[in-house]
């Protein structure tokens, strides 16, 4: 008899077949620079943990004594019953941080993004984003009925040219841009679409997921980076990945986060960030805005493993971050290059498609502060022997 669900074991053979089939291992120890996975101690390098600070001994000491004060859970939406003093002091801690009037926190990055595109704009207005945007944006402008306008990657030119085009009979405008873009590690040219957003008087929005902790003085992002302070309107960041923890944020206006307040879907309609994340999340802040010790850290390691792999001939694409997407096309090849890593002690995660385009499977290397020299030596040698066994080099 069939199966109703015969169509996805169909499916799941297509992946397998094309090594598009996504092998998720196990953790089983503390994030950090090595890692217990699948039962092996392995050198980690594909987490977001930048600068460390996932098992950070004061970030856990905050957690729990928030614990013994609120509990475990939130209770309820943040609109209801579920905003602690916790979350204001979150906020306000971010918006400092940011240089900025205000903050809102959010349950994560995603819920950040899809709440705030879907509060901002509607039918009659247009969104125009750049075509390697993160997938969150994209599930955001599609829940709205606004029109869809996709530039050209990091191209001003082409932005102006479709506003020029198509934005002149919308009644709002939103230009939304990734900062840092999460497989390939290049920037946004943020002040060219700056320059454009006050042109068309449009909004600009832009998700700095990749940028807290990275860019700008003591890890600001990438407006601070670029001194455009009070010319950004609406910057996303998330707590999962420099800072260490869990959720997202919007900082901008103090109207905007009023207003976000009242009707942003994912900020009502789900509980809100768990106490004990809330307080490690500032325990983050705090640290960032008193030294940058980490940060510098983080980019030196990045600068030595960087000069590393393109010696061994590594095609590194245009990486300007800690990202560091190693490039092999086939997809498959992505797969047998990730595990033969991994029997050889390093946990480097292969990226396809639909993540990046079907031919631009990679290996995308995360490095963080929590790096020493000696990690990274021996990472390289990895990667030297796998590449020539393989035949990438």
């Amino acid at each position: 008899m069939q199966s109703r669900f015969d169509f996805v074991l169909d499916e799941l053979q297509q992946l397998k077949d094309s090594g598009l089939y996504n092998l998720i291992r196990t953790i089983e120890s503390a994030q950090g620079a090595w890692i217990v996975v699948d039962g092996s101690r392995v050198l980690n390098l594909c987490s977001n943990n930048y600068l460390g600070l996932a098992n950070e001994p004061r970030l856990k000491e905050a957690a729990i004594q928030a614990i013994e004060q609120f509990g475990v859970g939130p209770g309820a939406v943040r609109s209801i019953a579920g905003t602690t003093s916790l979350h204001l002091k979150l906020e306000k801690a971010l918006a400092d941080f940011k240089g900025v009037e205000d903050a809102l926190s959010f349950q994560s990055g995603l819920c950040a993004n899809i709440g705030t595109i879907a509060t901002l704009v509607g039918e009659g207005d247009a969104i125009f984003s750049d075509e390697l945007n993160h997938a969150s944006i994209i599930d955001g402008a599609r829940l709205t009925r606004a029109k869809r306008f996709i530039y050209p990657h990091r191209d001003a030119k082409g932005l102006r040219e479709i506003l020029d085009k198509e934005g002149k009979s919308a009644r709002r405008k939103l230009i939304i841009t990734d900062g840092v873009f999460s497989m390939d590690g290049d920037l946004a040219p943020l002040p060219e679409l700056v320059e454009v957003a006050e042109e068309y008087e449009a909004l600009i929005m832009v998700d700095d997921a990749h940028g807290e902790g990275v860019l700008g003085d003591h890890g600001r992002g990438i407006v601070d980076h670029f001194g455009l302070q009070n010319r950004v309107d609406i910057e996303m960041g998330t707590m999962s990945k420099a800072f260490g923890v869990v959720g997202g944020y919007i900082a901008g206006k103090k109207i905007l986060m009023e207003y976000l307040r009242q009707r942003a879907r994912t900020h009502l309609f789900s509980s809100a960030v768990t106490p004990p994340d809330v307080a490690a999340c500032i325990v983050a802040v705090n640290l960032l805005a008193s030294s940058d010790e980490l940060v510098q850290q983080l980019w030196e390691n990045t600068g030595y493993f960087k000069k590393g792999m393109k010696s061994l001939g590594f095609d590194l694409a245009h990486s300007e971050t800690p990202i560091t997407p190693v490039m092999l096309g086939d997809a498959k090849l992505a797969r047998s290059f990730s595990q033969r890593l991994f029997e050889e002690g390093i946990f480097a995660q292969a990226i396809g498609y639909p993540t990046v385009a079907m031919d631009k499977a990679r290996i995308r290397v995360m490095i963080s502060a929590a790096h020493s020299h000696k990690d990274l030596d021996f990472a390289l040698g990895v990667f030297g022997r796998v590449g020539e066994e393989l035949g990438v080099l």
